[in-house]
């Protein structure tokens, strides 16, 4: 898809003046060249050109509120110096993965005071000796080259910092469900509920089983000992039986 028609698309019956952030990604720019986007843009904070085939940002717009700029991936060996008066504002540029191979080529870009965050991953300007050390000394107003400092500590997340306040309305809304979802328990109470009637609830079941069981052996126990019983009264009808007949063969010796 060639980069104009992808702007189109990107639109989505929006007006340029309505966009905040524009990704063209891996569409494809014909002579290597930025086209169909205008400095209609006025808006714009981002924009996000990676792997589209570029060889020179100098058709970029006029976009003074740009903040962000992803170039990386293209084929991009200078003409930097046109950032300077058409993104006056940018803080964050990434070129990495560009044809990018001495300090002269970056020079330009100390006129952007507003830099801070500058990515040269994959470019061959990395492989000169000292090359942080001649980056941060040729632009002082950096802070993170390739996503450190000077002091190679680990810079946060650019891009919270570049869209921070860009959805207000949305972030508004996940805070309302937040504090919605909280408002009764902390976080983990309503899993303890559940898990704590759960519990109850077997324990219950092993009462009732074990009342089950109770019974039905009470009422084993019952009919054993009436078989108890009814042995004993056999036995002693037996007895008394066997009694009689010895009276009765007595009295009868008698009469003889």
């Amino acid at each position: 898809m060639d980069m104009q028609k992808r702007i189109h698309l990107e639109l989505r019956n929006r007006t340029p003046s309505d966009v905040k952030e524009l990704v063209l990604d891996n569409c494809r720019s014909n002579d290597g060249k930025l086209e169909g986007l205008t400095d209609a843009f006025v808006e714009l904070e981002f924009l996000s050109t990676i792997n589209v085939g570029l060889t020179t940002v100098a058709h970029l717009p006029k976009l003074n509120k740009l903040k962000k700029l992803e170039l990386c991936d293209n084929r991009i060996s200078g003409g930097l110096e046109v950032l300077a008066e058409k993104c006056p504002n940018l803080t964050h540029l990434n070129l990495s993965g560009n044809k990018i191979k001495d300090l002269s080529t970056i020079e330009p870009l100390k006129d952007l005071g507003t830099l801070k965050s500058l990515d040269l991953f994959n470019c061959e300007v990395t492989n000169l000796r000292e090359y942080r050390e001649s980056v941060f000394k040729l632009l002082p107003q950096l802070t993170y080259l390739d996503g450190y400092d000077k002091d190679d500590k680990e810079a946060p997340d650019s891009d919270g910092e570049v869209y921070a306040g860009l959805d207000d309305d949305e972030d508004d809304d996940d805070d309302v469900d937040e504090e919605d979802y909280d408002e009764d328990a902390a976080p983990g109470e309503e899993e303890d509920e559940e898990g704590e009637d759960d519990e109850d609830e077997e324990n219950e079941n092993e009462e009732e089983d074990d009342d089950d069981l109770s019974g039905e052996e009470e009422e084993e126990e019952d009919v054993n000992d009436k078989e108890v019983d009814d042995e004993d009264e056999e036995e002693e009808e037996r007895g008394q039986k066997r009694k009689r007949e010895l009276d009765e063969e007595g009295e009868e010796d008698e009469d003889d």
